[in-house]
């Protein structure tokens, strides 16, 4: 069986999501049978590389809030995080272009590490106050992983994997992708959101029965 799950780097309920889903996998008796796969979604694939707006100035620009507002809300955020056993630090959050991120989960697909990768990512971006789009902060998140440091910093340096990322946000959109994470079982069940552990448990179940 398999599920692909399209997310974002800097999208928290991404990462509520994955741990979430993890858990409901835990609880998951065909969990020896799953395949899983990370797909790219770029929430905002024109953000800057360095940006020079906090998180909450983001969102208050996007949502027609005042920067207290975006503040609390984020705060809200970091809440539902803890439920889940996750550390958000949004005041520290650098709300920066994740498709360098996205390529590097593809480079670390190859070596079965993409699930890793995405754990280092969101902790860096959500926990730490790293910016994702900055080559060496990727280069140490990679070798972290084990990776070959000049592979990585090569594959950085090309356009390795950009067509993929596109090309995920693409299929994403033809399934009627309204934000994400979305969870695709077998390309016919979908879960949207950041769902409780047993939400996933019960579909990868019914799934499975089919």
């Amino acid at each position: 069986m398999k599920v692909e799950i399209w997310s974002d780097i800097g999208c928290p309920f991404c990462y509520i999501g994955k741990r979430n889903f993890e858990a409901g996998v835990e609880e998951f008796a065909g969990k020896d049978e799953l395949e899983v796969v990370y797909r790219s979604f770029q929430l905002d694939p024109t953000a800057e590389k360095e940006p020079d707006e906090t998180m909450a100035e983001l969102l208050a620009k996007k949502y027609d809030k005042s920067v207290k507002e975006a503040e609390i809300m984020n705060s809200q955020v970091a809440d539902t995080a803890k439920a889940a056993g996750l550390e958000f630090n949004m005041e520290k959050v650098v709300p920066s272009n994740s498709r360098d991120a996205h390529r590097l989960v593809k480079f670390a697909r190859e070596e079965g590490l993409d699930a890793e990768a995405m754990d280092r990512l969101y902790k860096a971006y959500f926990t730490d106050g790293v910016n994702v789009a900055d080559t060496e902060e990727l280069v140490e998140i990679g070798t972290g992983l084990g990776l070959d440091e000049e592979k990585v910093r090569e594959m950085l340096d090309s356009d390795l994997y950009k067509e993929q990322v596109i090309e995920d946000q693409n299929v994403a959109n033809q399934l009627g992708a309204q934000g994400v994470p979305l969870f695709v079982i077998n390309r016919k069940y979908g879960i949207s959101g950041a769902q409780p552990p047993q939400a996933f448990k019960e579909a990868l179940t019914k799934a499975s029965e089919e």
